[in-house]
C-alpha cells in the first residue's frame, strides 16, 4: 500500500472545473493544491468535453493513488423570457409590461415568456424577478395568456434573460429533458454525485434518486423559498445538501441568507448528511490573485459553521487564477481549523446521537478518542455510512475510512475529516487492528507506540452493522 496524499484540515473543498482548468498540468496542480471533490458543470459545455474532463481526473486519481469525488452539476429547468427586437430594452420604474405567450419579439411594453406554467401559477401580487434579481415586477393582473405587471424596480433587460418567481410552487419537474441525458452520460462514466438543481419538494430528489438506482447519490442543491418550505422531507429523501446561495440569493433578501445558510447545514448534520456551501466564496479572484478580506471571512464563517465542504465555482473553472484561489481557500480553512475557538464552536453545535448502535460507538469513538489522545479513529466502512457517523461527531482527530470499495472511497471526499483508503477486505477484529495500525502509520497519522481507536462491524462485510469499538497502539 503506497504512502498517499494527505491533506491538513478536515473541510474538504470542491473546485468546478472549466475552460480555466481542464489540462493535465492545472489538473494536477488544483489536486495538489488541495482539491478533493472535482464539480463537472453540465450548464456549459459538451458531453465530449466533459468526458475528457472525467478521464484526466480518474487518471489523476491513479497517479496519486487517491480517491477523488466527481460531482455532476445538472442544469435544472431554467425559466427565460423570450428575445426583444434590438436585443434590449430598458424598463422604467411604474411602467405597465406584459408577459405573454406571443414569441414575437418583444419591447418596452411586452416580452414573450414560453412559460405557461407561470402564468398559471402567478397570482394577483406575485413578484416576478428578472435577470438574477436586478429587475422586480409585480403581477396586476392575469388572463389565460398573460400576465400584466407593475415595473417595482427598473433596469435594462436583454435577451432570454432569467425569471425567478420566489413566491410560487411551479408544477414543473426538476429534470429537464436535457438533464435526463446529462445524467444518463455522467452516470454511464461513473461520477459519484448529482448535484440536483431548482429542487422544491422531496418528490424531485426520489425522481433523481430512483435514477441513480445507487450508481450515484444525490446531492440537492437548497436555492428555492419553495425548498426551505419543505426543508425536513427534502433532507430525509438527500444523499447530500449543497447551499446554493447564488439562486438563494436571488429569491430571499440578502439578510436571510446567512441564516438559511446555518439552518441547512444545522439540518444536514443533524441527519449526518455532507454538506457543501457554495457561490462567490472568492468571487474577486476570478479576476485578482487574492480575496477580498470580507470574502475570506466568508469561507471562514462556512468552516465555523460546520460545513463538509466550501466550493469554488467560476473561480476555478474560468478564472485567471485557479489555482492560486484553491491555494487561498486551502489557506483559510487551515487557518481557521488552527484556532481554539474553531473548536469550541464545532464542539458545541455537535447533535445529540440517534438512538442505534452505529449512532452510539460513533459518540464513545469520539470520546474515546478524545480522552486517550488517539492519533487517528479507523472506522471499517463498506457504503460509507460508518465513516459519516463518525465524521457527524465531528472528533478532534483525524477519521481514517478504510472501505474495500473505489466507489465508496470517492464519495468520502466530500465528507468532513475523512480520509479514505481503499484496502482488502478483513475478516476478523484481530486482523482489522492489524490493518489500522499499518494504514495509520503508512499514511502518516500515527507513529510507532501511538493509539488509535478502530471502530467496525462485526460480523464483518456486512453494511450496517457497526458494533464494535478498540483501542490499539501502533
Amino acid at each position: 500500500m503506497a504512502s498517499r496524499l494527505r491533506r491538513h484540515r478536515r473541510t474538504k473543498i470542491v473546485a468546478t472545473i472549466g475552460p480555466a482548468s481542464s489540462t493535465p498540468e492545472m489538473l494536477a496542480q488544483l489536486f495538489e493544491t488541495g482539491a478533493d471533490v472535482f464539480r463537472l458543470n453540465f450548464s456549459h459545455g459538451t458531453h465530449e468535453d466533459h468526458l475528457a474532463r472525467l478521464q484526466l481526473i480518474r487518471a489523476l486519481e491513479r497517479k496519486f493513488d487517491r480517491p477523488i469525488g466527481i460531482l455532476a452539476d445538472v442544469q435544472g429547468p431554467k425559466l427565460r423570457v423570450g428575445q426583444f427586437r434590438g436585443g434590449r430594452v430598458q424598463l422604467q420604474a411604474g411602467a405597465e409590461f406584459q408577459l405573454d405567450l406571443n414569441p414575437a419579439p418583444g419591447d418596452t411594453r411586452r416580452v414573450n415568456l414560453p412559460h405557461p406554467e407561470i402564468i398559471a401559477a402567478a397570482s394577483i401580487g406575485a413578484t416576478l424577478l428578472l435577470d438574477d434579481g436586478k429587475l422586480r415586477l409585480r403581477v396586476l393582473r392575469k388572463r389565460e395568456d398573460q400576465l400584466l405587471t407593475e415595473v417595482v424596480t427598473g433596469g435594462p433587460l436583454s435577451d432570454r434573460k432569467g425569471v425567478n418567481v420566489p413566491d410560487v410552487v411551479l408544477p414543473i419537474p426538476a429534470l429537464t429533458k436535457k438533464d435526463r441525458a446529462d445524467l444518463a452520460f455522467a452516470l454511464e462514466h461513473g461520477i459519484d454525485y448529482i448535484g440536483l438543481s431548482f429542487v422544491q419538494r422531496a418528490a424531485d430528489v426520489l425522481e433523481a434518486k430512483e435514477i441513480a438506482a445507487g450508481r450515484a447519490l444525490v446531492m440537492t442543491k437548497m436555492e428555492k423559498p419553495q425548498a426551505l418550505d419543505n426543508l425536513d422531507e427534502i433532507m430525509d429523501a438527500t444523499d447530500a445538501v449543497m447551499v446554493a446561495r447564488g439562486d438563494l440569493g436571488v429569491e430571499l433578501p440578502p439578510e436571510e441568507v446567512p441564516i438559511v445558510q446555518k439552518r441547512i447545514i444545522r439540518a444536514a448534520q443533524q441527519r449526518g448528511l455532507p454538506v457543501v456551501v457554495a457561490t462567490q466564496m472568492l468571487e474577486s479572484m476570478i479576476s485578482a490573485p487574492a480575496p477580498t478580506r470580507a470574502e475570506a471571512s466568508d469561507v471562514a464563517t462556512a468552516v465555523f459553521d460546520g460545513a463538509d465542504a466550501v466550493m469554488l465555482s467560476a473561480e476555478s473553472a474560468a478564472g485567471q487564477y485557479p489555482r492560486e484561489a484553491v491555494n487561498m481557500m486551502d489557506r483559510i480553512v487551515a487557518r481557521v481549523e488552527r484556532d481554539d475557538d474553531w473548536r469550541r464552536t464545532i464542539d458545541a453545535k455537535r447533535p445529540d446521537p440517534e438512538p442505534h448502535s452505529a449512532d452510539a460507538i460513533a459518540r464513545a469513538a469520539e470520546q474515546v478518542a478524545h480522552t486517550i489522545g488517539a492519533r487517528a479513529i479507523v472506522a471499517f466502512t463498506s457504503s460509507g455510512a460508518s465513516a459519516l457517523r463518525v465524521a457527524r461527531e465531528r472528533p478532534d482527530c483525524p477519521v481514517i475510512g478504510l472501505t474495500p470499495s473505489t466507489i465508496t472511497a470517492r464519495r468520502l471526499a466530500a465528507v468532513w475529516g475523512v480520509h479514505a483508503v481503499v484496502a482488502q477486505d478483513v475478516g476478523s477484529m484481530t486482523e482489522a487492528v492489524a490493518l489500522s495500525a499499518k494504514v495509520a502509520r503508512q499514511e502518516g497519522f500515527a507513529q510507532p507506540g501511538e493509539e488509535i481507536v478502530v471502530v467496525a462491524g462485526v460480523p464483518f462485510g456486512q453494511s450496517g452493522t457497526t458494533n464494535a469499538l478498540r483501542v490499539a497502539r501502533v
